[in-house]
């Protein structure tokens, strides 16, 4: 009889360095994605505004020019690995969380974070004011990052 016990901390530290993996994986479908539907928009990205807010707080300043685009991948890939965190302990508790080999925990990231937690932080428009498109886009690439989480997620703390 194989041990089913949870276990919180490879949970924790699977899922951290999975949500890193699947953040890159993500961010390579992102790029992939911009070339065939360029925006329009010279706003910055939701990931420097909040860095800049980040820098602003311990600072005074915003990011540096030569920064903002690191600043922001960094802030991606901390969400990433934040939201990786908490999704490898509750798939040690909770099988369900994942479903659709983390399709579903992808897309409720999705909701979570662009639709909800990002416009409510007055880091990007609110979902009424976004196209179909960008909300497909947004729901894509978290169905990438959420699949690419649980793929990589067990192969270091393995099948339950």
């Amino acid at each position: 009889m194989a041990d089913t016990a949870p276990r919180p901390f490879l949970g924790l530290v699977a899922g951290i360095a999975a949500g890193v993996v699947a953040s890159a994986a993500m961010a390579g479908f992102q790029a992939a994605a911009a070339r065939l539907m360029p925006s329009d928009s010279d706003e910055d990205p939701a990931t420097v505004k909040a860095a800049d807010r980040v820098s602003r707080a311990a600072t005074g300043h915003p990011v540096a020019e030569p920064n903002r685009a690191a600043a922001g991948q960094a802030v991606h890939y901390l969400v990433g690995a934040a939201l990786g965190g908490i999704y490898g302990v509750l798939a040690e508790y909770q099988p369900a969380t994942r479903r659709g080999f983390g399709g579903a925990y992808g897309l409720v990231t999705s909701l979570l974070v662009d639709e909800a937690a990002v416009p409510a932080a007055g880091l990007a428009p609110g979902p009424w004011q976004a196209s179909l498109a960008s909300h497909g886009y947004g729901l894509a690439s978290h169905l990438v990052y959420g699949m690419a989480l649980e793929g990589t997620r067990t192969l270091i703390a393995g099948r339950r």
